[in-house]
């Protein structure tokens, strides 16, 4: 009958090492959730990037269109004058101004258009630019 009375003494808690696995599953999988998510905020940066640019190369063109096929002297002429073809210059998701480059280095019969990217500085790999635009002059 001794042995009725011994008391269990496992209480049915978590061990400290049973805790401590759950921490560092935890802590991995969060882990693995912040890089997922980091790369899709940079994605979608890159995404409002581009479209801001095409924005402002069709607000070019159309200045283009009514000044006898000149570009402006820069990005101002498109908000002020007595034809508004944006209604403000927005910067890019970076914080920092897009780059109008007239002549362009990539088209030097029109302009370049780009963001400088996450580290803000110009002509470096992370530069965000729509380089597929195509001018007939360009060619010559």
């Amino acid at each position: 009958m001794m042995q009725d009375r011994k008391q269990n003494t496992h209480n049915g808690g978590f061990t400290l090492i049973e805790i401590m696995l759950v921490t560092v599953i935890i802590g991995i999988l969060a882990g693995m959730v912040v890089v997922v998510f980091a790369g899709q905020a940079t994605d979608a940066r890159i995404r409002t990037a581009l479209g801001d640019i095409k924005l402002y190369e069709s607000a070019l063109d159309m200045y283009a269109l009514d000044n006898n096929d000149k570009y402006p002297p820069s990005l101002d002429s498109l908000v002020g004058g007595d034809k508004q073809y944006v209604r403000d210059l927005n910067k890019d998701p970076w914080g920092n101004q897009y780059n109008y480059v007239k002549p362009g280095v990539k088209h030097p019969r029109s302009y370049d258009l780009f963001s400088s990217g996450p580290d803000g500085v110009k002509g470096t790999e992370d530069d965000v630019a729509q380089w597929l635009k195509t001018d007939q002059n360009d060619a010559e």
